[in-house]
């Protein structure tokens, strides 16, 4: 039997570029293109505006003093000028700081000292949430902070109008100072318990990342890819913003945040023919009353990641939505994200019941999380990836990045996988959420595809809870299709009757209206446990 190992040999070599000069062959490509559309700010850019306000807006931050290296934070929800923003910063070689919207002071606070940000960039508010205040609160633990600057306000335009007093050739030249292998971004990972940490990335990662997943969705500059996935996340700004421009497509933001009406209606007005969502979007945009007036028939293709998709929905997507060639893909931040992706030739099944197969120019191999062997296809153990993708590091934290890539630079995931004969990764579960259950153990996952298929169920997620008696239960969190008509324990205990071992079924059962979620779509099982076991009188 063979081993759990592959690599992803490619005919199309790695880009040696950095993010400004891969963004100058897409404005020389194809200047009349729409680059960005933001259809909540009625705005659009062809690629020479677009071109032009990026450069207009690094030259802003040189004129404000950034330097190469100094890092800059941005605390935004998504808008047209969080992208300047981004490419501005990676022109002078700036390191952009990205920031959750959702962030409180307390958590502002800790990235600004962490990072040690030298230049805020932020909307004034979101969702009722003051950010002047917010950042005026932190900014006494935050020593290297010299500057603040708000959009749709008198800083933002103070600061591009600075851009009047350097030259095209002193942005040229500051330029050619850079290297592809320098970091660029800094990705706070949400983590689950203790601070948050930086991933520090490189030009190198995300743009191969980006363009990639791009050739691996067959994007042109004829793709318009509708994007209600967060830029504060590689989603958004890698997977989305990159591997548009690494192709001259176009952009297309439907609001700020997530809204589901938004996103359908910004794919009809705007003919795009990709959209991206964690699968819960997709759950929320499928529920919508009126989602058959929605035309949806640009759609070819999109992605459904950030946390494992169920099939059922899956399937939804590829019959309802008209996505024929909708991709799975699978990472994380600390790789820049995508380490496995399915193909827009694959079969339903595959694009279903697996994350695909290893990327061009990454390795991944399955190992036994005791011993670091590495396992026979068929068997689970902990993924691994290693290549042009893993991050540099932590941010100003070697020991914990000691904890996360060994000495062969493998990248140890925490994810339990299985490579099958064919080379598709399914992942199972995180190492930490598997439930040993009177010495058997259970992988969440595998019961949750099961109960997605109850008529009565829209999503579910399953964690193990104290049990005096197996050590540990499983406790089943549902969102019911119909809140007015949630599954009652014995229903989904008779409909698991026969379909699945007598141990893997859910002991108790919880009608949810929604679960607690990381900055990066994945649910936090940790606080659903935690909130599990209190609501059953087991903390």
């Amino acid at each position: 039997m063979s081993k759990s190992y592959a690599c992803g040999p490619s005919q199309t070599p790695l880009l040696g570029d950095t993010v400004g000069e891969s963004l100058d062959r897409a404005v020389a490509a194809h200047p009349d293109r729409e680059a960005v559309v933001d259809v909540a700010a009625g705005l659009r850019w062809t690629y020479a505006e677009f071109g032009a306000e990026v450069d207009r807006a690094a030259r802003a931050l040189m004129a404000a003093g950034v330097a190469k290296g100094e890092r800059v934070g941005i605390w935004s929800p998504n808008r047209a000028e969080w992208t300047l923003v981004q490419y501005a910063t990676a022109r002078i070689g700036a390191v952009l700081v990205n920031i959750n919207p959702a962030y409180r002071a307390s958590e502002l606070e800790y990235v600004l000292g962490q990072a040690g940000i030298r230049m805020l960039i932020a909307a004034q508010e979101h969702k009722g949430s003051d950010y002047r205040r917010m950042a005026e609160q932190a900014r006494a633990a935050a020593p290297a902070l010299r500057e603040t600057v708000f959009f749709d306000d008198a800083s933002w335009d103070r600061l591009l109008a600075g851009a009047e007093r350097v030259s095209g050739a002193e942005l040229a030249e500051r330029s050619a100072l850079l290297s592809a292998d320098d970091p660029i971004n800094i990705q706070y990972t949400s983590g689950t318990t203790g601070f948050p940490k930086g991933a520090t990335l490189s030009h190198h990662n995300i743009v191969n990342n980006g363009f990639f997943v791009g050739e691996l969705l067959g994007y042109t500059e004829q793709d318009r890819i509708c994007l209600p996935v967060p830029f504060y996340h590689c989603f958004g700004m890698v997977m989305g913003n990159l591997a548009a421009t690494t192709h001259g497509a176009c952009t297309v933001i439907p609001s700020p945040a997530f809204d589901p009406a938004a996103a359908l209606a910004a794919v009809a007005a705007e003919r795009a023919t990709s959209l991206y969502g964690v699968p819960t979007m997709f759950v929320a945009e499928l529920g919508l009353p009126d989602f058959a007036s929605y035309d949806l028939s640009s759609l070819r293709t999109g992605i459904m990641a950030g946390s494992p998709c169920p099939v059922e929905i899956m399937k939804r997507v590829v019959a309802e939505m008209r996505m024929s060639q909708v991709a799975i893909c699978y990472g994380m931040t600390e790789t820049s994200p995508v380490s496995t992706q399915t193909r827009v030739d694959d079969d339903l099944e595959r694009r279903t019941a697996t994350v695909g197969r290893v990327m061009p120019h990454v390795e991944v191999k399955v190992v036994d999380p005791a011993t670091g062997t590495v396992v026979p296809r068929g068997e689970a153990g902990e993924l691994c990836t290693r290549g042009y993708s893993v991050m540099l590091g932590y941010w100003d934290e070697p020991e914990r990045t000691a904890e996360v890539i060994d000495a062969a630079r493998w990248m140890h995931t925490g994810d339990l996988a299985v490579m099958r004969e064919d080379g598709y990764v399914s992942i199972v579960g995180r190492i930490k959420d598997m439930v040993i259950r009177g010495g058997e153990n259970v992988y969440p996952r595998e019961v949750e595809e099961f109960l997605h298929t109850h008529p009565k169920v829209a999503d579910v997620q399953v964690v193990g809870v104290p049990d005096a008696t197996y050590g540990e239960e499983l406790l089943a969190c549902v969102l019911p299709a119909d809140p007015a008509d949630p599954p009652s324990r014995e229903e989904l205990a008779a409909f698991c009757e026969g379909r699945l071992a007598h141990y893997k079924i859910p002991r108790h059962v919880r009608a949810v209206e929604s679960f607690p979620m990381t900055v990066s779509g994945k649910v936090r099982k940790v606080e659903l446990r935690a909130w599990a076991a209190q609501e059953l009188g087991l903390a």
